[in-house]
């Protein structure tokens, strides 16, 4: 029996029309249908990316140019002296002294929706005097507690976003900073209020040509671990739709040494990882409050000491459910070695 062979167009013919059948009798019109993916030749896609420039360095291999970027961090430890740091330096085209830049001075607006501008005084004066002189390409951006949310809004949320990308476009900015996440979504928490939000932050990107950082909070942690991905709050979901993420962490060495940690990156290799993290010192020099640049160290040196019984226990348990040693040391943020000693003061037990 000869059996005749649809042709492949013929196929794609049928699924279309069995496509537009089903719209139909969804409710759904296909006079236009539309398609939301943009199909071409990879070759294409290379030749159109060849037009456009390549991505500078904003915050060394840390932050380029059109990226959605998150920095975060526990609660006091400097997140908003950072991002105005950096603020500052973009603003004015002058590298922080240890990081790079590769951009002239560019308009930034500054989302401050943690401090009032009496706090940001004190931080940026020598008492209240001798105040420190910004660039005019640096606007501050705070909520005006006085504007009721108009009618067309379904709710804050909504408002703030749209205020936010007309803000932008009112100022003709390209580099936003927002300080913090919270304000733009209640629960971050929750993947579905993250993923509205890091659509929104992506698609304003694109629209306008944006590099975004935006700065948010990690959960309760314990400190004598390593820094992970895991450490963002709602970290699955906005880890995925970011860019790019960088972290600040406590140092147990001194009260006011923090250390910064590459998370995730697309537009270069890890660099600023367990074994060669960014160590700074917070410093105000009469009237700037900010992170001193002061080398490069290792992430387990930082670390809060752990207790000796707990971790040997957490190692044996690990390793029973069949971790090589390697994963146990990146899961308990201590070093290869640490673990492989355990292990073999346990067999000799």
């Amino acid at each position: 029996m000869n059996t005749k062979i649809r042709p492949i167009s013929d196929h794609t013919d049928v699924l279309k029309k069995e496509l537009e059948a089903d719209l139909n009798n969804s409710g759904i019109t296909t006079t236009n249908p539309s398609n939301c993916f943009k199909i071409k030749p990879i070759n294409e896609w290379i030749e159109d990316a060849k037009n456009r420039p390549i991505p500078n360095m904003l915050f060394s291999e840390l932050w380029y140019e059109n990226e959605t970027c998150i920095l975060f961090a526990d609660t006091n430890l400097g997140k908003s002296i950072l991002a105005l740091q950096m603020s500052n330096a973009l603003s004015k085209g002058i590298a922080i002294f240890g990081f790079k830049m590769e951009i002239l001075a560019q308009k930034v607006l500054y989302f401050d929706f943690e401090l009032s501008d009496k706090q940001v005084e004190n931080r940026y004066s020598n008492q209240y005097s001798e105040h420190y002189v910004f660039s005019p390409n640096l606007l501050r951006v705070e909520i005006n507690p006085e504007q009721d949310i108009p009618a067309e809004f379904k709710d804050f949320d909504d408002y703030l976003c749209h205020s936010l990308e007309l803000a932008i476009v009112e100022h003709d900015a390209k580099i936003i900073v927002i300080d913090n996440l919270t304000y733009l979504k209640t629960d971050t928490e929750k993947a579905k209020d993250a993923l509205p939000l890091m659509k929104f932050l992506n698609s304003i990107k694109k629209k306008y040509n944006l590099s975004i950082l935006v700065l948010a909070h990690t959960p309760k942690r314990d400190a004598s671990k390593a820094l992970t991905k895991n450490d963002l709050s709602g970290s699955k979901m906005l880890m995925n739709f970011c860019d790019s993420c960088f972290a600040i962490g406590e140092s147990a060495q001194e009260t006011r040494l923090r250390y910064i940690k590459q998370i995730k990156q697309r537009n270069t290799e890890l660099i600023y990882d367990t074994q060669n993290i960014i160590v700074c010192k917070i410093e105000k020099d009469t009237n700037f409050l900010e992170f001193v640049f002061m080398g490069y160290e290792n992430e387990l040196d930082h670390l809060k000491p752990r207790n000796n019984e707990e971790q040997f226990n957490e190692i044996l348990e690990l390793k029973k459910q069949g971790l090589p040693n390697t994963q146990i040391a990146e899961k308990l943020g201590i070093s290869e070695g640490t673990v492989r000693n355990k292990i073999k003061k346990s067999e000799n037990a």
